[in-house]
């Protein structure tokens, strides 16, 4: 398959090393991501999108995460949080987000633990205070998308972040996806138009389920966590493919203790073919969670509750198959392998960001298909 990425992605992975240094992903791969035409990806062609597969969406992520975790971490928060921003405010700001759309601008949204944010209205203009925390991009994008209460009613709109007003924090210590700019940001009165503002409905999934509710494209009707769960999956099947392909290709040469090689030894072969099957486990699962959905993107079928948490369940195994998987290629490495500081150590800690992220979080994931399974209410909001 034709990759949009394809020629950025030697200049993405030639940077890695750096960006997970500096914390900071270089400025000419943002400025060419910009130029790409992968940032129009998850936008409808009625607002001059390419309105691509969520399949197509998933081999450029998988590809861009084998070069650099960070770099496709902040274009996958773009590309899945612009899928909800479009199913949020509607076909009254089409041509708001046909604007965005045309000029390819970035955006993210920060809205972690510890986020809160109020808005005041005066002459039709919300001035919001407070802070949004995990914005993953946010220190390379161009709008952030803000929750906030009006009166204690949440409300949702974009927030232009050139302005004043707006701090973006460096706040992001983690040893897993060092650049990736996940970062709070912080509003002082950051205005807003009052004209670009609408409701935020609680289980807002459900909402977009509604046959009766306008929508700028259907495909905005399938909900973004599900999409991004399982274009997580695929960014977990790149970085463990890549550190498979690492250690494999690392050891032809190594020598073990007393002078035995370690490509010979009967462990490692069991340990990397385990390794293996657990990789293409982990990607058949997720790519046929994708073909599922987009074969009702292509027939405009909107998704039930049992679509939902299929998509979320299939990027939950597939993500502690990647797990491990990783352990398995860390024991094969063993002490010498580490001691020589390859590009496996990045892939691992990398990783291990990717199954605690909280839309794809284990103990969120199967509590509710568990409580699905016994004719309970889901009760998570997103």
């Amino acid at each position: 398959m034709s990759l949009s990425i394809a020629p950025l992605l030697e200049s993405i992975a030639s940077q890695a090393e750096e960006a997970d240094q500096s914390r900071r992903v270089s400025p000419d791969v943002i400025a060419a991501l910009k130029q790409s035409d992968i940032m129009r990806f998850t936008a409808s062609k009625n607002i001059g999108g390419l309105n691509k597969s969520a399949t197509s969406v998933a081999f450029e992520l998988e590809a861009l995460a084998a070069g650099c975790a960070s770099t496709a971490w902040c274009l996958w928060n773009h590309l899945c949080t612009f899928h909800l921003f479009c199913g949020l405010l509607g076909p009254t700001n089409q041509k708001f987000l046909a604007k965005l759309t045309r000029k390819q601008e970035w955006v993210c949204f920060p809205a972690g633990a510890t986020s809160g944010v109020r808005g005041v209205i005066k002459d039709n203009i919300v001035s919001i205070t407070g802070q949004a925390s995990f914005g993953s991009g946010a220190r390379y994008a161009d709008w952030a998308g803000v929750a906030f209460v009006i009166d204690d009613k949440p409300q949702f709109s974009l927030v232009n972040l050139h302005q004043n007003g707006v701090l973006i924090q460096d706040d992001w210590h983690s040893m897993s996806l060092r650049a990736s700019a996940t970062d709070t940001v912080a509003y002082e009165s950051a205005s807003i138009p009052l004209e670009r503002v609408v409701d935020f409905p609680f289980m807002y999934r459900v909402a977009f389920r509604e046959p009766g509710r306008d929508m700028i494209d259907n495909r905005y009707r399938e909900d973004w966590v599900a999409l991004s769960d399982l274009w997580l999956g695929a960014m977990a099947v790149g970085i463990t493919q890549a550190a498979l392909d690492e250690v494999t290709n690392g050891i032809q040469g190594r020598i073990a203790i007393m002078g035995v090689k370690v490509a010979e030894r009967p462990t490692v072969h069991v340990n990397l073919g385990q390794a293996n099957g657990l990789v293409q486990a982990a990607r058949d699962h997720i790519y046929s969670r994708l073909t599922e959905t987009d074969h009702r993107l292509a027939n405009n079928q909107i998704p039930t509750e049992s679509d939902y948490l299929s998509q979320l369940s299939a990027a939950m195994i597939s993500l502690q198959l990647c797990s491990d998987a990783m352990q398995l290629l860390l024991r094969v490495m063993g002490g010498n392998g580490l001691r020589q500081g390859p590009k496996f150590e990045r892939y691992f800690r990398d990783l291990q960001a990717m199954p605690l992220h909280i839309n794809a979080h284990r103990d969120r994931v199967s509590e509710q298909s568990g409580r699905h399974l016994l004719g309970l209410d889901t009760e998570n909001p997103f």
